[in-house]
């Protein structure tokens, strides 16, 4: 393969509409983390929070990592 058809090949992996689906759901996730750990005031909901916080960065890391074509 020369690097225009390996170009083209990434191109059209960075472009699917699974990987923009599951960022849009990490940025939801860890939206809905943000909200909490400013909307109540309790350790027990905002150790919650942080954690689904982490669960949705750690989601759009993974969809960012699949854009870049990395395993």
């Amino acid at each position: 393969m020369n690097q225009s058809e390996e170009r083209e090949k990434s191109m059209k992996a960075a472009n699917e509409t699974s990987i923009y689906k599951l960022l849009l759901v990490g940025i939801i996730i860890s939206m809905i983390g943000v909200y909490a750990r400013f909307a109540f005031d309790s350790t027990a909901l905002s150790i919650a929070s942080w954690i689904v916080l982490f669960i949705g960065s750690w989601v759009c890391c993974k969809a960012v990592f699949k854009m870049l074509n990395t395993k």
